[in-house]
């Protein structure tokens, strides 16, 4: 789904406020900038075949061997990596409505969804809806596959207790995705990786091609674990402004919206449809939000919606209230 997904700013001029990523928008990178350009230089020779360097650091973050360790560019790299190295186990089950990747990396590599699939694929917490199943939940779904893949790459945006990285090696089916671009609200650098025990990143490492990581992102990520750099705000504050404007646009007449767990919910609009919605707030308002209609399960209605700052929030009310008012 390549021009599905949210976050389509290259689509418009003159937004000013961004809520169709889920990403916060308006983390300070300066430092990160700053020194990415004292080191420019790297651009002049071929970075790390397989980014071993970062790995490395990031298995000593989560208490993991490196050999458990793998680093891709981004979370979509990885999913279409572990659809390709399984690719003639032939079946997949997708908890839908999620993240469109699942079921379209394992159409490219021609797999058959059915409930009891081979290869299982969990967004955990889930995009679009915000809803977060809990351990014991996964574990038992676990179960039901041959190998369950549990993308956690909102992880960082949620106060419910998830699946450690450790907590994943020591399963011989489980694969966990992670996100740095969600983590350290990087998106133009491509950065995730997976955590999964020995056996399964070798088997993984067989498809993976020589040089995923380009030398800025692998610099940029080893400073961001060196100098534990902190992007999202104070999280318990931030899950409290998404619940505060959850409830505003909830009182509006004709919006619904649903419960989550993380800082994006899912909204829905009865008297428009979600692109038209979304075109009035880009044209008129320079506000961008995420026609979800595309999501598997859900209605040309739907939209989602990733908390900003309480006055880009705040902003966001008055633009629909007015929009909805004509």
């Amino acid at each position: 789904m390549i021009e599905g997904h949210g976050d389509d700013l290259h689509r418009y001029s003159g937004i000013q406020m961004n809520f169709s990523s889920n990403i916060y928008a308006r983390a300070d990178l300066s430092r990160l900038e700053e020194y990415l350009c004292s080191r420019m230089q790297v651009i002049r020779s071929y970075p790390e075949p397989s980014a071993s360097s970062l790995e490395r650091l990031i298995a000593r973050q989560h208490g993991i061997s490196p050999d458990c360790v793998l680093v891709t560019s981004g979370a979509v790299d990885a999913i279409y990596l572990i659809a390709q190295t399984y690719r003639h186990w032939g079946t997949c089950h997708v908890v839908q409505p999620t993240f469109s990747e699942y079921a379209d990396a394992c159409r490219t590599f021609g797999y058959r969804e059915v409930d009891d699939g081979a290869i299982g694929w969990l967004c955990n917490p889930n995009n679009p809806t915000g809803s977060v199943l809990k351990t014991d939940q996964v574990l038992l779904m676990a179960q039901r596959h041959r190998l369950l893949v549990v993308d956690q790459s909102y992880e960082d945006y949620t106060l419910e207790s998830l699946l450690g990285a450790a907590d994943g090696v020591g399963h011989d089916n489980i694969i966990v995705l992670h996100s740095m671009t969600k983590r350290y609200a990087v998106p133009g650098l491509r950065l995730g990786y997976v955590t999964a025990n020995a056996e399964i990143i070798s088997q993984l490492r067989c498809q993976y091609r020589p040089w995923a990581i380009n030398a800025l992102s692998l610099e940029a990520g080893k400073w961001l674990i060196a100098n534990n750099f902190q992007a999202i705000p104070h999280l318990p504050d931030y899950l409290a402004e998404t619940q505060r404007l959850r409830a505003e646009l909830q009182g509006i007449d004709s919006i619904e919206t649903r419960d989550t767990s993380t800082n994006f919910f899912l909204c829905s609009v009865a008297s428009t449809t979600a692109a038209q919605l979304k075109e009035s707030l880009a044209r008129e308002h320079g506000i961008l939000i995420r026609d979800a209609s595309n999501f598997v399960g859900l209605s040309p209605h739907h939209f989602r919606i990733a908390t900003q700052s309480p006055a880009e929030n705040e902003a966001l009310v008055r633009a629909i209230v007015q929009i909805l008012s004509r």
